[in-house]
């Protein structure tokens, strides 16, 4: 009976989080909105379709103009377009190597027998993209619906190309999808989780309440904040593709005005995720004890210096991420951070050096910990936009 209990507690999980995501639709814009929005265009471009193909005109192979505009409704309007163009490419090759072979051999069974293996080869083309198997799947349609004809093939050619138009026009037209939100919320969410890191080594340090088990979990936070910001760097890329084609990204609510992009932003983001990795690994070694423990003023001074950091990355954030451009408020409060960072980075310049001068080892901890502390304010105070 244990595994009914885990069913029911999974199936009740999977209910919880799908309730919460219809929550979070309804509540304000966001990933969830987004994915009914687009399910919502796909269903219209399907109806549009087919009331046009199969109501009105009465096509003879009207449901490929629905399927077709289904399909085309994708995540950006450039997608949208690109995949048309090699859908109707695919769906060409497959009607008309089929039509052809039919119409020779005068069997289907055996023209299906020949043709699918090589339109399935075709579709291998790389020009034809994730689109080629359309083009078995067009091959499919003539010798699967009745005697193959050459006015048939046209039809569904025709109806195909249709379909294409409505499902591009829906995704261009009707609240056409942009990904500048999803572009702030993971930058901001990757400065976030810095800051948090940087505050939490250095409240360990000032405690010294930290093992290589507290060391190690900070170390790991590190090496996913690199993640986050691997994360980050995909949301700009479906932004940017997001905006080509799309008619209407100026009227877009909370749209970042154009030619805004974050490619600053993620290079500021990509140095501070490296360099906390640096200084997370630093003090797990020295947890470890395969590295020279730093004196306790030391530890205190860059506490501080990880303390200031943290507010830095911070202000940075509030600054660059805002929902409206740059914000100028923060941007002043970024430029007193900076100020600070450097000035607490001059007094641990001072302190090291002399911290164990008669200590080898103790002096490659200090000269690490300094590199990545220089790196640090180097490639976040002076980064303005």
């Amino acid at each position: 009976m244990e595994w009914i209990g885990r069913t029911f507690r999974a199936v009740r999980w999977r209910a919880g989080a799908a309730a919460h995501a219809v929550r979070r639709a309804w509540a304000g814009p966001g990933r969830e909105r987004d994915m009914v929005a687009q399910a919502c265009k796909a269903a219209l471009a399907a109806w549009v379709a087919w009331a046009v193909a199969g109501w009105w005109l009465a096509a003879p192979m009207a449901f490929v103009a629905p399927w077709v505009a289904v399909a085309l409704v994708e995540s950006t309007v450039y997608r949208s377009v690109a995949h048309g163009l090699q859908q109707l490419a695919a769906i060409a090759v497959g009607t008309v190597v089929a039509t052809a072979t039919a119409m020779l051999l005068g069997d289907a069974m055996v023209t299906m027998a020949l043709v699918l293996p090589v339109v399935l080869l075709l579709g291998q083309w790389r020009r034809l993209g994730s689109q080629g198997v359309f083009g078995a799947t067009g091959a499919l349609f003539v010798l699967t619906s009745g005697p193959v004809t050459l006015a048939g093939a046209a039809a569904r050619l025709s109806e195909a190309v249709f379909g294409a138009v409505v499902g591009v026009a829906v995704n261009a037209l009707v609240r056409p999808p942009t990904y500048l939100r999803d572009t702030r919320a993971a930058l901001a969410e990757a400065a976030d989780e810095a800051r948090d890191i940087l505050d939490a080594v250095a409240d360990g340090l000032t405690d010294a309440a930290w093992d290589d088990h507290e060391a190690g979990r900070w170390h790991e936070r590190a090496l996913r904040l690199g993640r986050l910001v691997d994360q980050a760097r995909s949301a700009i890329g479906w932004s940017e593709e997001s905006l080509r084609g799309n008619l209407l990204r100026s009227r877009r609510r909370g749209a970042a005005p154009h030619g805004t992009t974050y490619d600053d932003a993620l290079a500021v983001l990509d140095y501070v995720a490296v360099h906390t990795a640096g200084v997370t690994r630093t003090v797990r070694e020295v947890a470890e004890g395969t590295t020279a423990e730093p004196a306790a003023g030391v530890t205190g001074a860059y506490a501080d210096f990880l303390r200031d950091t943290a507010r830095a990355v911070h202000l940075y954030g509030r600054y660059r991420f805002a929902a409206h451009g740059p914000d100028e408020r923060a941007a002043t409060a970024l430029d007193e951070a900076a100020a600070d960072l450097r000035r607490t980075l001059d007094t641990l310049r001072q302190q090291l050096p002399g911290a164990a001068p008669d200590d080898p080892d103790a002096l490659v901890t200090y000269g690490t910990l300094l590199a990545q502390a220089h790196r640090l304010a180097d490639h976040l105070g002076v980064k303005r936009v």
